[in-house]
C-alpha cells in the first residue's frame, strides 16, 4: 500500500492540484513510503535536499515549465502511475569552500557549482582533478561543474553536454572561456576529487554559487560526489526523459 506524503510548492498551478489531491490521505513524512512534490524542478530540488534524510523515494508532478525531474500531472490514478515508474537515484556534489579569511564553508548541491568573476575582470583559475592538472590556466567568466541532474539547467545554457541521470558522470563546463579560447570542458568519472583554486583572488574575486546558496571571496573550492547519500526519483514509463532530453537540445527559443 502507498503512503503519500504531499509537498506542494505555493504557486497557484500547485495549489489547484492540492485541491485536487484531497481525496488522497497526506500522511506523516516519517509514516510515508513515498513522497509526492508538486512544482517545478527549482522546487524538486530543494525538497530533496530538505526531506533526503527520510530515505523515500520523491515522484514529482509538474506544476512549472519543462520539468525536467517531474512527471506530468495525473489528478486520477496516482496510484497505478506510481507502480509503472522507473527509479534514478542522484548523488550530490559535496563541496568545501574557502573564501579569503580562511574561512571554509560545507555545503551540498543536486544541479551544479557555479564559479563567477565578481567584478569587471575576467577569472583566472586553476583546475585539478585527483591532483591533477585539468587546466593550468582557465581565464573567462568562470566554469561550473554539473551532476546529472544538472547538465540540462545552467550547464545546458553555457553549451555543456547533457548527460543521462544514470551515467554516473559528472560535468565541467567553462563560462565565456577567453583562454584557452577552444577549450569546450570535460565529462569526468564521479569518483574524482575537482578542485579549483582561483589563481589571483584579490585583483579578480569570484563567487561560488551551489545552487542557491552563495559564497563570496573565494580562494578555492574541492568537489566531489558523495556516494553517502541518495536522491531517489521516480520516473513514469509513459514520458521518456530521453525524449525530454532531445527536446532541449533542438530548443531554439
Amino acid at each position: 500500500m502507498l503512503k503519500y506524503h504531499f509537498i506542494f510548492d505555493k504557486t497557484k498551478r500547485s495549489q489547484r492540484l492540492k485541491r485536487s489531491f484531497k481525496k488522497y490521505k497526506n500522511y506523516p513524512i516519517n509514516k510515508s513510503n513515498i513522497i509526492i512534490v508538486a512544482g517545478g524542478d527549482g522546487f524538486m530540488l530543494r525538497a530533496l535536499k530538505k526531506y533526503h534524510k527520510y530515505k523515500k523515494p520523491f515522484y514529482g508532478i509538474n506544476c512549472g515549465t519543462i520539468g525536467f525531474l517531474m512527471n506530468k500531472f495525473h489528478a486520477t490514478d496516482l496510484e497505478r502511475k506510481i507502480k509503472k515508474t522507473k527509479v534514478f537515484s542522484i548523488n550530490p556534489l559535496e563541496i568545501s569552500i574557502r573564501n579569503f579569511g580562511g574561512k571554509e564553508y560545507k555545503t551540498l548541491a543536486v544541479n551544479e557549482i557555479s564559479l563567477l568573476r565578481q567584478g569587471k575582470q575576467t577569472a583566472i583559475l586553476n583546475l585539478k582533478v585527483n591532483n591533477k592538472e585539468l587546466i593550468k590556466k582557465l581565464v573567462g567568466d568562470g566554469v561550473l561543474i554539473s551532476t546529472p541532474a544538472g547538465s540540462t539547467a545552467y550547464n545546458l545554457s553555457v553549451h555543456g553536454p547533457i548527460i543521462s541521470l544514470d551515467s554516473k558522470k559528472l560535468v565541467v563546463t567553462p563560462i565565456s572561456p577567453f583562454r584557452p579560447r577552444r577549450w569546450k570542458g570535460k565529462i569526468l568519472r564521479d569518483n574524482v576529487k575537482i578542485i579549483v583554486k582561483n589563481l589571483d583572488p584579490y585583483k579578480r574575486p569570484i563567487s561560488a554559487v551551489a545552487d542557491n546558496y552563495e559564497i563570496r571571496n573565494i580562494r578555492n573550492v574541492k568537489i566531489k560526489a558523495n556516494k553517502k547519500i541518495h536522491f531517489k526519483i521516480l520516473f513514469s514509463s509513459s514520458e521518456s526523459l530521453i525524449k525530454k532530453i532531445k527536446l532541449e537540445q533542438t530548443r531554439i527559443n
